[in-house]
């Protein structure tokens, strides 16, 4: 097997937004927990903006004023949303173009996968386990396990998971929160840029580059390794 030419160890995924495309399911449920509340629609662009936090952090964001106790709620309507949105013979969370071949690419005895997701652990492995894709990653961390991203507590069990250390360790995601998270964190952070926020606001958070497609990741690492170390 050959020498990696770039020198992380630890490769983290977000799942919402950089795997997987699931904004549709998101916004429809989101606007059906709101109006079930008596409330208006977020927009789609204001749902967008939030995808990857934690849910009741997310929903607290869109409310017109934030209200913990009404974000619970809100929160739980959400659910039974989803719940009823899965069972429809139309739901659909594709896997973004080259999210398969990059995974498979990324099978190599130097390398670990993570995943540290917004969701919680019972619809990652559904998602994971729906694709067929749950062994490609030696660990999972999710919502249930701590403080909503940015914080970087959930991205550290993920290390601690694997033994890496934060030099090793790159974070892959879409969001803002995924960047602030893997920076606060220690760790080189890269943007995609077919998720939910700005290319100039992944940037500007600290993406250390930001790709437009998955066949660009393998000569991104490479670039960030000579880059950064």
């Amino acid at each position: 097997m050959n020498q990696l030419p770039f020198r992380h160890r630890f490769i983290v995924f977000d799942l919402d937004g950089t795997l997987v495309d699931s904004q549709h399911t998101i916004v429809h449920c989101m606007g059906q927990a709101f109006r079930a509340d008596g409330l208006a629609a977020p927009t789609a662009p204001s749902v967008h903006s939030i995808i990857g936090l934690k849910l009741e952090v997310a929903v607290n964001v869109l409310l017109p004023e934030p209200d913990e106790g009404r974000a619970q709620r809100v929160a739980g309507l959400y659910r039974e949303a989803f719940h009823e949105r899965l069972s429809q013979p139309d739901h659909e969370e594709p896997l973004f173009e080259g999210a398969r071949d990059v995974l498979a690419a990324l099978d190599h005895p130097e390398l670990m996968l993570g995943i540290v997701t917004g969701k919680g652990r019972n619809g990652l492995v559904r998602v994971l386990e729906g694709h067929g894709i749950e062994d490609c990653f030696a660990t999972l961390r999710t919502a249930d396990d701590g403080p909503s991203k940015p914080h970087p507590h959930v991205l550290q069990l993920a290390m601690a998971d694997v033994g890496a250390d934060p030099q090793d360790t790159v974070m892959i995601g879409d969001t803002t929160f995924d960047i602030q998270m893997a920076r606060d964190a220690g760790c080189d952070a890269l943007g995609v840029d077919w998720g939910y926020h700005h290319r100039d606001q992944l940037h500007a958070a600290g993406a250390g580059l930001v790709i437009d497609k998955f066949t660009d990741l393998h000569e991104a690492l490479v670039s960030l390794s000579g880059a950064t170390g």
